[in-house]
């Protein structure tokens, strides 16, 4: 069993303090797709910052098929992220691995699908977003296709080792090679965000605050960068 934890990148520190909200206005301004749509946090409270380890499922044929083995590779620290084609109509994870996840230390999952055993979760305090919750297994209805590849999400394209970062808000994934320059743009975005506020305390207008720090501006893609924005 894979617990050995990897090797921290040097923009998860800084990424982990931030709020996804201000992380993907930075990935706005930079033209970089990563915030996943319609996936959300079981519970409040929620926060996990992590490089993803990847896995895609598929419908079970004839051959059958593993739906949860993969997880002895995880490293720890790591966030597994499952693209499960957004099905609702049966689960990829549930009591089983969410205690085994958090035993060996795994930060949190992320699911294009839905999980089950949301008891175990709440009460093991594991994080998990996904797109829902149902109580019917994937076992002998889906297999997994491929692990550590990469995935399409609502067209984010999630390779391993990117870095995921979840809240309350929900989750979203930062490319590895742009993480340092995203995490540096969230952080004064932030910034800019809190001096707003300290503004009108202050006395000014919300009006005067934003306009005075270019707050309408602050996600507008940059076209000295939206050229490098794809990858």
């Amino acid at each position: 069993m894979t617990t050995t934890p990897r090797d921290q990148h040097p923009a998860q520190q800084a990424l982990s303090a931030l709020p996804t909200a201000s992380i993907s206005d930075a990935l706005d301004r930079l033209s970089l797709p990563g915030s996943l749509h319609g996936i959300a946090p079981l519970r409040p409270g929620q926060r996990a910052c992590g490089p993803a380890y990847t896995v895609a499922y598929e419908p079970v044929d004839e051959h059958g098929g593993t739906v949860g083995d993969f997880l002895d590779e995880v490293p720890a620290g790591g966030i597994v992220v499952i693209d499960n084609a957004a099905r609702t109509d049966c689960t990829v994870w549930g009591g089983i691995m969410t205690q085994v996840a958090a035993a060996t230390g795994i930060a949190g999952t992320v699911i294009n699908g839905v999980c089950r055993d949301v008891e175990t979760i709440l009460t093991t305090s594991y994080p998990m977003w996904s797109a829902g919750r149902f109580m019917r297994t994937g076992k002998d209805r889906v297999r997994v296709a491929a692990v550590q590849q990469p995935l399409s999400i609502d067209e984010v394209t999630i390779r391993p080792g990117d870095l995921v970062c979840a809240d309350e808000d929900g989750a979203l994934v930062v490319p590895a090679d742009r993480a340092e320059e995203v995490a540096e743009l969230a952080a004064r975005i932030e910034a800019v965000e809190n001096a707003i506020v300290a503004a009108v305390r202050s006395g000014l207008t919300l009006t005067e605050a934003r306009t005075a720090h270019g707050y309408h501006t602050l996600q507008t893609a940059d076209q000295t960068t939206s050229q490098e924005g794809t990858r």
